[in-house]
This record gives structure tokens, C-alpha cells and sequence, in this order.
């Protein structure tokens, strides 16, 4: 089984992925959040063409992301941009650019992009079309199933089938119902069997996304895909990895399923993978990272409190700790609230 990093936007930027990889690792891929076509500028060096921004772009660099596995993704419908984006994504030596038709956002949405543009499926199959004709890189998919209706994902499936596709991460649930509820881990047995029939050169590689937070959830949903006559060997994980950063190692082992993860020299072992000291270097590596790149205590503990949103939930009667980090107006302050949480509880896992 291979195990990716799914975008979250906020979280897992460079200075994260970095931490991660080193102290914890289990990651065959990550991937950047989106780089939104809403924040592309005009590029001088280049005839008046458009270029990512400064921030997207530093997230990208080789040099921050050494010894990563690293997909960059693009949110967009506009196939011009697409490929504007992509031809300075290749620029850095990337050979691989992930379409983002996965994000429910409702603001996103609204305009037709990202989930929202599985609702004019025509336009998106023109889409397709242009960037799959001209784009430089290889060009995989990160989808949801559509928008409202199960009986959707027939028809986007026929328009997959039509394109080269490196990779479909399919996240089993609909736009409209975002991170909640049950997954549909049947409609991606659907697509594998579907899509075993395509004429493409090579058949597409299917990932599967959505829920798996533990080996008991990645057991059960491996169980309902193997009983349509499917098969599951790429999981991608957002929320859980965010909460238990240890996940992607730890589901390793409990599947006896090591790979070698390209990353960089992973610090931890299957001994103290979960220790709190590997998680305190880790954490303490990420606000170190942010203190360096970020201007004043209030961005730098924004980033910190969003982490903890998700992280917290890993250690034992953790909600007054995570209230005292919530309220923390210094970085000092914040650290001492940290101090406490680490020494007087315990990591689940």
C-alpha cells in the first residue's frame, strides 16, 4: 500500500511537510495545497504572462522541499491558466501537476471550480480536452464524486476515461457533503471496475481518499472495496495524518507493508514513532520554521492554533489545554500553554 498527504490549505505547507518527513515520514507523496489561479500575477520576465505569486511559489521550491515526494495542485477552471501554471511548474523540474475537482468550499464552488466544476460536466470535459492536449506535465486528478447525487459519478466517469490520466484520487463523497457523514467507498470499487476497460495507453491508477483515520477504518474500508471485486493500493489521508501525524507509519506496520518513501531521513522508528518527544521536536521544528519566514507572534500562531485544531484530539483530556493555547496572544505565552499540555498529558496512539 502506498500512502499520500493530502493538500490542507493553511497546514501542510512546506515548513509542515518538512517536519513531517523527518520525524515521523510513512509518506509516498505529498501534496501541496492549491495553488489558486484567483492569486496568479503578471510575470515581467515573461512577456506579460501570468505566474504564481510569491508565497505559492516559495511553497513549491526544490529548495524548501529537498528529498520530498512533492505533487504541486492547481485549483482552477480556466485552461489557459492551467497551463500557465503548469509550464512554471515544470520550470522547477516538476513532471506532474495534480487538478484540484475536490474542494467543497462553498466560496470556491460558487464560481465553478475546484468540486463545483463537476456541475457543467461538458465544460469540464472541454477542459480536459485543451489541457490534457498541450499541458507539458503529466496531469493527475483529485475528485469527489459530484455535486449532490451519487448518479453523477456514472457520467464524470465516462469523462475520465476518455484522457491519459497519471492518477485519479477519488475522495468518496459528494461536494455537498463536504467532510461529514459516510464515505462511498462503493462508488470507488465502481471506478476501479469501470475504468479497468479504458482504451487509454495504460489504465488509470485509482487512490482512494476519505475517512481512513486508523487502521480499524482502513481495514473496514479495504474490506467493503475488496468485496465489490475491487482492489486498494493507494490510500490518500488529510485530517487523520494532521491529528496523528504518526498514521501513515503506523498503518504501514500494522499492514506489514513498509515501502520506501523517498523522503528525507526519517528520524523515528517504529520503537518511538508515537513518543512525546518525537512530537514535541516535530512541533517545535514547525513553530521554529514559521518564527523564521513570518513577520510578528499573530501569523505565526495562527498557523500553530489551526494545527492544534486537528492535533489536540491525539493527546488525553486535552480541551483546557487547547483552550489555554487558543487564547495565547505571545508566543511565549503559547509555549507555555504547549509546556503543560505535553508534560501533564498523555498521546493516545
Amino acid at each position: 500500500m502506498q500512502y499520500y498527504l493530502a493538500p490542507m490549505e493553511g497546514i501542510t505547507t512546506y515548513i509542515y511537510r518538512n517536519a513531517h518527513a523527518r520525524y515521523f515520514g510513512g509518506i509516498d507523496k505529498y501534496f501541496t495545497p492549491f495553488i489558486s489561479d484567483k492569486n496568479l500575477i503578471t510575470d515581467k520576465n515573461a512577456s506579460g504572462n501570468k505566474s504564481i505569486n510569491p508565497r505559492e511559489l516559495r511553497d513549491i521550491l526544490p529548495e524548501n522541499n529537498a528529498g520530498i515526494p512533492l505533487v504541486p495542485q492547481v485549483l482552477t477552471n480556466h485552461a489557459g491558466r492551467f497551463l500557465a501554471v503548469a509550464d512554471k511548474i515544470a520550470s522547477y523540474g516538476y513532471d506532474t501537476i495534480n487538478l484540484n475537482l475536490g474542494c467543497p468550499s462553498g466560496t470556491v464552488t460558487a464560481k465553478k471550480r475546484g468540486a463545483g466544476f463537476l456541475s457543467v460536466p461538458d465544460e469540464l470535459d472541454a477542459f480536459l480536452y485543451e489541457i490534457y492536449e498541450k499541458c507539458p506535465l503529466k496531469i493527475s486528478i483529485k475528485t469527489r464524486l459530484g455535486v449532490s447525487d451519487l448518479a453523477e459519478w456514472d457520467g464524470l466517469l465516462d469523462i475520465y476515461a476518455k484522457y491519459p490520466i497519471h492518477e485519479l484520487i477519488i475522495h468518496t463523497r459528494l461536494q455537498q457533503e463536504f467532510y461529514t457523514g459516510m464515505t462511498h467507498p462503493e462508488a470507488y470499487a465502481k471506478a476501479v471496475l469501470r475504468l479497468r476497460t479504458v482504451s487509454t495507453a495504460d489504465q488509470i491508477p485509482l487512490c482512494y481518499n476519505g475517512d481512513i483515520v486508523s487502521a480499524e477504518s482502513l481495514d473496514t474500508t479495504v474490506s467493503a472495496v475488496n468485496h465489490a471485486s475491487a482492489h486498494m493500493e493507494r490510500i490518500m489521508i488529510g485530517r487523520g495524518i494532521i491529528q496523528n501525524p504518526a498514521l501513515a507509519e503506523n498503518l504501514q506496520l500494522s499492514h506489514s507493508d513498509v515501502t520506501a518513501c523517498g523522503s528525507n531521513e526519517t528520524i523515528s522508528s517504529s520503537d518511538h514513532a508515537a513518543s512525546k518527544e518525537v512530537w514535541r521536536a516535530f512541533h517545535d521544528e514547525i513553530l521554529e520554521g514559521y518564527i523564521q519566514i513570518m513577520s510578528g507572534d499573530s501569523p505565526v500562531l495562527f498557523k500553530m492554533k489551526d494545527l492544534w485544531t486537528y492535533m489536540s484530539h491525539s493527546f488525553t483530556n486535552y480541551e483546557k489545554y487547547l483552550k489555554k493555547i487558543r487564547k495565547a496572544n505571545r508566543i511565549a505565552e503559547y509555549v507555555s500553554a504547549v509546556d503543560k499540555l505535553f508534560s501533564e498529558q498523555e498521546i493516545l496512539n
